[in-house]
């Protein structure tokens, strides 16, 4: 039988049935073993105030309430500091998914929020608790980045997540990433996963938005650009991993100019400069990108957040190097940090105002400072069993 939802604005006369939601929901989180989440929270006082501001929600299904979450415009306090990584897009406005919950007749809460969310708000963020493996499951199929960590008032941790509507880019070229470019990558190491594809996807685009509103000529190069080529170019920057890492970079460029479903958006010469750019997006290269495109590209798969360079540098290590022992997976991590992006590395950055310059001035001194950089390869250090 077809189920007939409506969401409807939250009303103080709710507050009762969304507490019951809440705790529902908490017993749910407890019998899968998440004992840390929600204690003490949300309170009644958190329900009027997400009323208040307009922000709370009510999920119907056939005339009965099944659900509850808020989607709260504007700045989140909580989110001013966030450690084990950064903010992708720390300039436009978003709003942020809070208070997810339902009672038993209640299915697909979750699904249903973020899709109001996401006909609402181009974009926003969540965080969930690490224990809380459902709920990152449904944030990575809803297409969420992973950003990091923050610290709600009490101080517990969270993992933190954004999300975009590329609107600029068709429907269609995105459906097709998603269903048929996002999954090779789950076959390559674990540095270079579907995530960091969707992450690669992200820089770029907030990248090229940036450097959009910069250029006022309408012939400049950024203006010009198709969003989609930027879009495409990320996505598909790293498919040549299934050929080896060593020249991944020009494996990559022939699996484009191969690739007869582009002709379905891009001609010849579009095709073309999307390959030059995967072609020239690594580190390792001495001569500057070709096109601008190559260049966003480049800057976007640098992602110079220290922490996570130095754990993508020990999980490549493990991967690759199995029959190293701890110490010499410690020098493998020396050396590569000192020989790409310490001061003299080959590590280049390619666009003015590089979004990459800050924290890449942040990873040197990480680098200079061997004591913590020890401290956080044995907190990543972690090989299979």
């Amino acid at each position: 039988m077809m189920k007939n939802y409506r969401i409807l604005p939250a009303t103080d006369s709710d507050v009762d049935t969304i507490l019951a939601m809440y705790e529902y929901s908490r017993s749910l989180m407890r019998a899968a073993g998440n004992f840390t989440q929600w204690v003490g929270y949300p309170t009644r006082n958190d329900v009027l105030d997400d009323i208040r501001r307009k922000a709370s929600y009510i999920v119907e299904c056939d005339d009965k309430a099944v659900g509850t979450f808020a989607v709260v415009p504007g700045i989140e306090p909580t989110y001013g500091i966030i450690e084990h990584g950064r903010w992708i897009d720390d300039a436009t406005p978003y709003a942020t998914i809070h208070r997810v919950a339902k009672n038993a007749d209640g299915h697909n809460i979750a699904a249903l929020a973020f899709q109001t969310a996401k006909a609402r708000y181009f974009h926003l963020r969540a965080d969930t608790h690490a224990d809380n493996l459902v709920m990152r499951h449904l944030l990575e199929k809803e297409e969420f980045v992973y950003c990091g960590i923050v610290y709600m008032d009490d101080g517990s941790p969270r993992m933190a997540y954004e999300w975009w509507s590329w609107d600029e880019v068709f429907s269609t070229l995105q459906e097709w990433v998603e269903q048929m470019v996002l999954p090779r990558y789950d076959a390559f190491d674990a540095a270079h996963r579907h995530d960091h594809a969707r992450r690669v996807i992200a820089r770029a685009m907030v990248i090229y938005r940036h450097q959009r509103e910069r250029m006022a000529p309408p012939d400049a190069p950024i203006v010009t650009m198709m969003p989609e080529m930027v879009y495409t170019a990320a996505a598909m920057h790293d498919l040549g991993l299934a050929e080896g890492r060593e020249e991944h970079h020009l494996a990559s460029g022939r699996l484009i100019r191969s690739c007869d479903d582009l002709y379905r958006w891009f001609d010849n010469k579009q095709i073309e400069t999307i390959a030059q750019a995967a072609e020239d997006h690594r580190a390792s290269a001495t001569q500057p990108p070709r096109s601008k495109l190559g260049a966003i590209v480049a800057e976007a798969d640098r992602d110079i957040e220290p922490e996570t360079i130095v754990r993508r540098t020990v999980e490549y290590g493990l991967s690759h190097y199995p029959t190293l022992d701890r110490e010499g997976h410690w020098q493998r991590t020396l050396e590569h940090l000192h020989e790409k992006y310490a001061e003299g590395g080959y590590l280049k950055l390619w666009l003015p105002d590089s979004i990459n310059a800050a924290p890449l001035t942040d990873l040197r001194a990480l680098i200079r400072d061997e004591s913590r950089l020890r401290t956080l390869f044995d907190t990543f250090f972690k090989p299979e069993t």
